[in-house]
């Protein structure tokens, strides 16, 4: 049974038709074993690739590709890399269903341009990020305020090379989520110090990851 409806299915091919310039690799881990979602993170991504020639999917185990997980910095599954002319650090750790297909189908049409869409005094502030930043950003399928968190957090990542953005399904990933004390979402995690609850405006959020740079031990930039 297919995931994706078959008017949405239209709705997308006529955006993809018109918005996909350069071709989007979905980059999907999983694993033979038992696997909450894996198989339903593999058909959304086949299906997303029925509508568009310039989608394609690359479908690897994490425990035999093991070389490739480490390549793509995959550390838990289902995991899905939305990677363009270059790996932009663009991820989705757990199925993105509910709200957060819209959040997929951004990044897709985000990383084929190649442009984050962010404004002018955020791109300049960026140019100022001198060391690695992860940003984590938990969610639910449910949560409608979700979707703008993710989106902006990938989109800082498709700007600049030093910052890895991931979608995180909280129900997915209960361990994690209990780390980081999440109660509700979304809940952003910045290099696994800093903590914002709930979506904040575009100017708010990069303020709290300049300010983050500053606080935490560096990382591995991509």
């Amino acid at each position: 049974m297919a995931l994706i409806p078959q008017k949405e299915r239209e709705t997308l091919k006529k955006q993809f038709d018109e918005k996909l310039v350069n071709e989007v690799r979905l980059v999907v881990f999983t694993q033979e074993m038992p696997c909450s979602f894996c198989k339903e993170t593999v058909l959304v991504a086949n299906e997303l690739a029925e509508i568009s020639p310039k989608i394609k999917v690359e479908v690897y185990d994490f425990v035999k590709d093991q070389m490739k997980a480490k390549e793509f910095r995959i550390d838990k599954i289902p995991a899905i890399g939305v990677v363009g002319a270059k790996d932009y650090g663009v991820r989705f750790y757990g199925i993105p269903s509910g709200y957060e297909f819209t959040s997929l189908v951004g990044a897709i049409l985000d990383v084929s341009r190649g442009e984050s869409g962010l404004s002018q005094k955020t791109k300049d502030t960026l140019k100022l990020v001198d060391n690695s930043v992860h940003i984590q950003v938990f969610v639910t399928p449910t949560c409608p305020y979700c979707p703008a968190a993710v989106r902006l957090a990938h989109k800082l990542a498709i700007e600049s090379e030093m910052i890895w953005a991931e979608m995180v399904e909280a129900t997915e990933f209960v361990p994690l989520a209990q780390k980081f004390s999440v109660t509700g979402v979304p809940k952003i995690v910045i290099n696994e110090k800093f903590e914002i609850s709930g979506a904040v405006p575009e100017d708010l959020f990069v303020m709290h990851v300049m300010h983050a740079l500053s606080h935490v031990e560096p990382l591995q930039p991509r």
